[in-house]
């Protein structure tokens, strides 16, 4: 979102405060899609709960056969080649006698923390690339610092990504950065 901005500084900066109105139309589109994505996250954790919840009382009230073959089509294919019928059976008459909650919600208060989480990391992940404008008066300058400080944060957030899949942390920092790279060389052939 912040290379889509910043990249059309090059057309702006012949109007008087166009660096400016630019920055602040970018912290205003940051700011309408922080919020966007905190209530698609907060839709999406809703309906999901609410379509596990359907699950469970369908796997409650369907004839034993029919929830031991709704339950096994839910199961990852890896966890269903391993599990015997007998294992099966058992965690479904336990799943089957699990009470229904009546306080149950869709929308939890840990849901609304997240997407107001979601909302500043949308809105503060776009600042460090805006800097460079604030600070350097050549426009060509700015952009293509704006374009490193981005590339920088790409590969600081591969990295945390590579670990978090359990894997080195290394090849998907450099992928990250790649991507980005070949994200900010279309943008500069389009005009950026």
């Amino acid at each position: 979102m912040a290379l889509s901005f910043t990249g059309t500084m090059s057309t702006v900066t012949g109007s008087e405060g166009g660096v400016n109105a630019v920055l602040v139309a970018a912290l205003g589109c940051n700011i309408a899609w922080g919020i966007v994505d905190g209530v698609m996250y907060v839709l999406t954790t809703a309906v999901e709960r609410v379509r596990r919840r359907g699950f469970l009382d369908a796997l409650r009230r369907e004839p034993l056969a029919r929830a031991r073959e709704m339950f096994l089509e839910s199961l990852p294919d890896d966890v269903r080649r391993v599990s015997s019928p007998k294992e099966t059976e058992a965690l479904l008459l336990r799943v089957r006698a699990l009470s229904s909650d009546p306080r149950h919600r869709a929308v939890t208060g840990h849901d609304l923390k997240a997407a107001f989480a979601i909302f500043l990391l949308v809105v503060t992940s776009t600042l460090p690339p805006s800097i460079p404008f604030l600070l350097i008066d050549d426009v060509a300058l700015a952009m293509r610092v704006s374009n490193g400080i981005a590339l920088v944060m790409l590969f600081v957030v591969g990295a945390r990504l590579g670990q978090y899949t359990g894997r080195s942390p290394w090849p998907m920092a450099f992928a990250m950065t790649a991507i980005g790279a070949v994200l900010v060389a279309v943008t500069i052939l389009f005009g950026g």
